[in-house]
């Protein structure tokens, strides 16, 4: 495993290489690989393991009961998901994790990262400290998808996404995650009328895009 990786994602965050490998080995670290499309974890089923996202990245799909779905959110490389479930013994999970691409995952026993070992060392402390702060991120990010998704107008919700992109990029330019698809049911609108709204945006000067790069325009008209 890569610990040099590891020792620059969040979760790892503070601890030095040498105190991750016997980390991983307190905490049955293991990797796999898996394909573009494929269920990670299968909403329904418990989890005991958090996942951290060595390569690839990977979506948060909810699945509903007539067929349709909708991407509930987006994990990027080094970053941890199922944490939540995996901390309630038993809980299943709402939904699937699925590869938004090629992907490999590290997955770590959840119970032995929430007790520290025997040796009391601090860096498993730091860790659970690490862990604590990416949880009241993640529901920061809950709280923001939330702000996005509250206007009913399409152009309102983008709006809103955008500029947020924007200030986290530090940039009028930036690269989004998701494709049109993705985009559409992270915003929770039809595909087909996303696209529309947003030809209409470039039209009206508030963007220019291409694909899934943007750029704002500080002299875009509202109409």
């Amino acid at each position: 495993m890569d610990c040099f990786f590891l020792k620059n994602t969040p979760l790892f965050h503070g601890i030095r290489e040498e105190e991750i490998r016997d980390l991983l080995n307190c905490l049955n670290g293991r990797e796999q690989h898996f394909k573009k499309d494929e269920v990670i974890l299968r909403a329904g089923s418990p989890a005991s393991e958090i996942g951290l996202v060595e390569s690839g990245s990977v979506n948060i799909v909810v699945n509903f009961y007539w067929g349709t779905s909708n991407i509930f959110g987006h994990v990027e490389k080094g970053l941890i998901f199922a944490e939540n479930y995996a901390a309630i013994p038993q809980q299943e999970l709402l939904c699937d994790v699925v590869a938004a691409e090629d992907c490999d995952i590290l997955f770590l026993n959840m119970g032995r990262m929430s007790t520290t070992c025997s040796k009391n060392c601090t860096f498993h402390n730091r860790l659970i400290q690490n862990l604590l702060r990416i949880s009241a991120k993640k529901n920061l990010g809950l709280s923001i998808r939330m702000m996005h998704i509250a206007p009913k107008a399409i152009r309102d919700r983008l709006l809103s996404y955008l500029s947020e992109q924007a200030m986290k990029n530090e940039s009028p330019h930036f690269r989004i995650p998701f494709d049109r698809q993705q985009l559409a049911e992270y915003l929770g609108v039809d595909r087909s009328a996303l696209s529309n709204e947003l030809s209409k945006m470039q039209k009206d000067g508030l963007i220019t895009y291409h694909k899934n790069e943007f750029t704002l325009n500080e002299r875009g008209r509202y109409e």
